[in-house]
Formats: structure tokens, sequence, C-alpha cells
């Protein structure tokens, strides 16, 4: 089992220096990967509900942190973590230019990008950057994907699709990493589970949260899904990273039934958590090590890796 964990894009965390020593200490200590949210602008008011909590409502008052430029700022400041995109909404950007983007970022980070994507649920976003139709979303992510798979293998390259074109450009440097940087798809729908099956190299839910628990037996499920799903795609499901994203909870917080959260408790009891996902399939766990303050976060993750770590064995 890796493990990752999140660097902040917003709050009183988003600074340099948080952002620098989070990725710093969490290379030490032998993490193999940080995520980078992604947000653009935030309406004062929005009808769009956010899907990963209870009341709708995101946590965020628009000042976030743009994500490519996260990514580029840790790509200078490490050498061995994974830097994914966790997730870069694809219909916010224009394809060619994040395509280009992802490549340079992959050629100076080393090979180290993960692009993680997803299609978006903020409908004002979408309107307030020009964004395609928010109601043909999917159906852009795919095109979008398709473009840079395209743009990372082939110079020159033409492309004629239903929301985009270009004729004979060359967009190189090609990504470091061959054929191209790994695509992981957000989500837990049965459109992400077929966009995994169709386009991805690796699957990132959310899970272990009220909105969105996904506890073990519910992601056997889906993985039984996404294996039927790739196989008829043609693709080798054994070659695809399941990576899954959930908070850590302090000893004593109870889910709505009453039981103990995953991730939670001891650190025998973690542990425990940790080996029943390894044992259903998942290769990657995302924990969220974000306290309220720089010194909080830091020993959040210096305690996973001296208490949690070492009862996992390699």
């Amino acid at each position: 089992m890796r493990f990752g964990f999140y660097l902040p894009t917003r709050g009183p965390l988003a600074t340099r220096d948080a952002v620098l020593a989070l990725a710093r200490e969490g290379e030490r200590l032998g993490f193999h990967s940080a995520m980078i949210a992604d947000h653009v602008v935030f309406p004062v008011g929005s009808e769009s509900p956010y899907p990963y909590t209870l009341d709708g409502k995101h946590p965020s008052g628009g000042d976030a942190l743009e994500t490519l430029s996260i990514l580029g700022v840790v790509a200078g400041a490490t050498e061995r973590l994974r830097l994914v995109t966790s997730v870069l909404v694809l219909p916010y950007r224009n394809p060619v230019l994040t395509a280009k983007m992802v490549a340079s970022l992959d050629v100076l980070s080393g090979g180290r990008v993960t692009l993680g994507v997803g299609v978006g649920w903020l409908k004002e976003e979408f309107e307030a950057l020009h964004s395609p139709d928010f109601e043909r979303r999917g159906a852009v992510t795919d095109e979008w994907i398709a473009i840079f798979k395209q743009l990372w293998t082939q110079s020159p390259a033409s492309f004629s699709g239903r929301f985009y074109s270009y004729a004979d450009i060359r967009a190189e440097p090609f990504p470091l990493q061959k054929p191209h940087p790994p695509i992981w798809i957000g989500g837990h729908s049965r459109a992400a589970l077929r966009r995994t099956a169709r386009h991805g190299n690796g699957w990132h839910p959310v899970g272990a949260i009220a909105a969105s628990p996904l506890p073990p037996n519910e992601i056997r499920t889906h993985l039984e899904t996404l294996k039927r799903m790739t196989e008829a795609e043609g693709r080798d499901f054994s070659k695809l990273t399941i990576s899954y994203k959930a908070p850590l909870y302090d000893t004593g917080v109870p889910d709505r039934a009453g039981d103990r959260r995953s991730f939670s408790g001891t650190a025998e009891e973690i542990a425990g958590d940790i080996r029943s996902f390894a044992a259903i399939g998942v290769h990657e766990l995302i924990f969220d090590f974000r306290g309220g303050s720089m010194a909080q976060s830091i020993e959040a993750l210096q305690r996973f890796a001296a208490e949690v770590m070492p009862l996992l064995g390699d």
C-alpha cells in the first residue's frame, strides 16, 4: 500500500511556506504522492450542490490557489514525490494549452505528474470561465482526454471533434513519462467508472465521509463493475491504479449509525482498515492531514508515519 496526502490550496495554510513545508516533510517521511485540488473562482451564491458534504455546501470562500501553479512550485522543491491533480476539472481550461502545461510540468518534474481529472460540479464556475456547456461536461471531458493523449504522443497532430479541432500542429516536447502521464478518473458514478474503463490509467474516488461513505463492500462492488467494463473495452484491468481518498478521524468519532468510522481510532485500528482496503485491491490511500496550523499538519503527517506505517510492513 502506498500513501498520499493533500496539500493546502485554500485558507490560512495556502501559503508558499506551508505548501512547501508539507510537501518536503511528506517526501522525507516516505509518502508516495501529494494531491492538489482545483477551483478557479466561486460564486457568491450557488444552486450547484457540492457532492461531498451532507448540506451540499463547499467550505471554500473563493480563495483557492491555482492547481497547475502549485504543481510547478512543488515540483521544483521536491525530488521523488508524485504530484497529483486531484482533480483537475478538464472543461475549465483550453485542452491544447492544458496538454502543453502538463507535458512541460512532467518534463520539469522529472516525470512525476499524475493527472487526476473530473468533469466538475459547479455550474456557476463553468459560466464564469466561459467553459463548454455544463450539461455536456462529460462528453467534453472525454474529448479533452483524447486531445491530451494525441498531443503527448504525436507530432504533427490533427484533431476534429464535437467541441474542438486543430490541424497540423506541433506541441513538443512530449512528456517524460511514456506513453504519457497517468490519467486517474475521479468520482464513483457509473459514468466515472465507464470513463475509467475507456480512458483512464487509474480510478480515484472519495470515500469514508458521510456524504460518500464507500466502505470496502461498496468499493468491492464498484471494482467488480469496473473490471467488467475495462475488459469489455479490451483493456487490462490489472494495470489500473486504484487510489482512494479519505479523511483520518480522531478517536471516538462515530459515523451516523454510531459505529466507528473507517480510519479512526488507534494506530492498530487504522492499520486494520488499511489492510481491509488493500485486500480488495486498493493500491494507494490518500489521507487529509491538514490541520489548523502548519505545525499541526506536519505533526499529523509525522504521527501517521511513526505510528501507523510501521504496522503495515513493506
